[in-house]
């Protein structure tokens, strides 16, 4: 089994004296900004732009906030959390020219790195501190004294000190509580890719709005259909993250098991799912994702623009928003979807 640290193993002790620059104030950005500086690490922020959103948020927590080159220069870890596509563009612009030995490049995805979109110099570290959920759960878990578990790897040790770097910065953003699993760029980056692709976005999504369909064009009510195919995913997932599939099958009742023993092989068979689901890794495995990523954002995103459009106006999703405001329980919803 790969190597598990905990709050024992991390010296947070390591980055006083140090600054931690944090690119991009985003999801991920104010999640690490405030569990680092809750932590009692020194903290600036950098945003691509003077008064977006993020800039002006970033101020209004009360952070220095600066361009990405003037964050480099002051920073001893420099942390990448930009989306993906940006990347580059800030790491040659701002970043690359203002790097310095003995600095720490880190990054929360090893996308840029693994592909081969990012070379940093030989002589400075480079780690992965990422965390196994969205940025305001790692926020939220933080100040609710708990953690998300988190991923560590070393692309490059130019110091001798990288790993323990690494985990000291995990544990500031509270991964350490909840346990920090190590890994390396290219295991990260592929399976997170698929992962997303081909289960917890791709397939869920797809598999939520089929089931919607099926029962929306068999007469049953948009509003039942949601509830049924949708709202209830979570409560499933949540008994598995809690207790494993077995717990959540001691949960739900006998009938509801014995649909997923007969039923699910039917809706996904496993050798044609597999076949499927290998090419979709083929595709992370090569490169062919990536590529193709890259050039959409270069022309301009119209795939992508295009079918979130569509997203948007699906029934279910229109129907999902009409219900959710009338859901009383459902307490604050508010994400946060500020973006570098």
């Amino acid at each position: 089994m790969a190597n598990m640290f905990y709050e024992k193993d991390c010296n947070l002790g390591l980055l006083e004296g140090k600054t931690v620059a944090i690119i991009g104030y985003g999801s991920q950005g104010h999640a690490h900004a405030l569990n680092l500086r809750d932590s009692g690490v020194s903290v600036v922020v950098a945003e691509r732009q003077s008064g977006s959103t993020g800039w002006e948020k970033a101020k209004q927590d009360g952070f220095s906030v600066m361009t990405s080159a003037e964050a480099t220069k002051a920073g001893d870890i420099i942390m990448m959390l930009v989306s993906d596509e940006l990347q580059p563009i800030v790491y040659e612009n701002e970043i690359a020219p203002n790097l310095v030995a003995g600095k720490a490049l880190a990054f929360a995805h090893g996308f840029n790195v693994h592909y081969g979109e990012i070379e940093p110099p030989a002589d400075i570290d480079v780690f992965l501190a990422a965390p196994k959920g969205p940025g305001h759960t790692v926020r939220g878990q933080f100040v609710a004294g708990k953690g998300v578990p988190s991923l560590v790897a070393v692309h490059q040790d130019a110091t001798g000190n990288a790993k323990e770097i690494a985990l000291a910065y995990i544990a500031g953003i509270g991964g350490a509580r909840a346990g920090v699993l190590e890994t390396n760029f290219k295991e990260e980056t592929e399976t997170d890719l698929f992962g997303e692709q081909a289960v917890l976005c791709g397939g869920v999504v797809d598999l939520m709005r089929c089931g919607f369909e099926v029962l929306v064009e068999a007469g049953y009510s948009p509003e039942s259909a949601y509830l049924e195919v949708i709202h209830e995913l979570k409560l499933i997932i949540d008994l598995v993250n809690k207790a494993g599939i077995s717990g959540m099958n001691y949960s739900i009742s006998n009938t509801a098991e014995y649909g997923e023993y007969v039923s699910g092989p039917r809706v996904l068979p496993a050798d044609e799912t597999k076949a499927r689901m290998r090419e979709v890794l083929a595709d992370v495995q090569d490169g062919t994702f990536a590529k193709n990523w890259l050039q959409e954002n270069k022309d301009g995103l119209p795939f992508f623009t295009a079918q979130r459009e569509a997203l948007d106006n699906h029934p279910m999703e229109v129907v999902g928003k009409k219900l959710r405001e009338k859901m009383l329980w459902q307490g604050d919803t508010d994400l946060d979807t500020a973006s570098s």
